[in-house]
């Protein structure tokens, strides 16, 4: 009998991925009570290129507060961080409590829609994969010059959707491969 060591996908970065890097840096409230601004909870599902839930990805945010400023770890009030962390769970879930960003400058003088920044880690990559998630229904959306770069029939894969379960609650799929795989951006 022969055995066949060549790693999989799955095993590169080791199926314990999310273990050192959520444990004790976890932040699953980027804006606390008292943050100015519209709160809600945002929950991310990630899926793998055959549509199964990633129970041990790990997603990171980086958003503008509601006056579309970024805070680089100094909230001036002390409710506000801007950066959130969570590994997903059995059914690749996570949520963040949050508030909507406000609109932030684009090229020119523009303004960007308002979105947060979103890097995925998981098994088999060996590189963050980084996109944005806007929310549907934004007036702002067809303003915003990423999201124009964006051909029309994937932009879909960037809006967030409105809970129908919870109360101001969004949520985001996050595909990384196949059929619907979410647009993710060279940065």
């Amino acid at each position: 009998m022969t055995m066949d060591l060549t790693p999989t996908p799955s095993q590169t970065a080791g199926p314990f991925f999310h273990l050192g890097l959520t444990d004790s840096g976890s932040v699953s409230r980027v804006a606390s009570e008292g943050a100015k601004g519209e709160r809600l909870w945002l929950t991310f599902r990630l899926f793998d290129g055959d549509g199964l839930p990633v129970p041990d990805g790990v997603i990171e945010l980086w958003q503008a507060d509601s006056e579309g400023n970024y805070k680089d770890g100094r909230a001036a009030d002390g409710a506000f961080s801007g950066f959130g962390r969570l590994a997903t769970s059995e059914d690749g879930s996570c949520t963040f409590e949050t508030i909507r960003p406000g609109r932030v400058p684009g090229p020119g003088n523009t303004l960007q829609a308002p979105h947060i920044n979103v890097s995925v880690f998981a098994r088999g990559l060996l590189k963050r994969l980084s996109t944005r998630v806007y929310f549907a229904g934004d007036a702002a959306n067809a303003e915003d010059y990423v999201l124009a770069l964006v051909p029309e029939h994937r932009r879909a894969t960037l809006f967030a959707r409105p809970d129908p379960v919870r109360e101001r609650g969004w949520i985001q799929e996050i595909r990384m491969r196949g059929e619907g795989e979410t647009v993710f951006f060279d940065v």
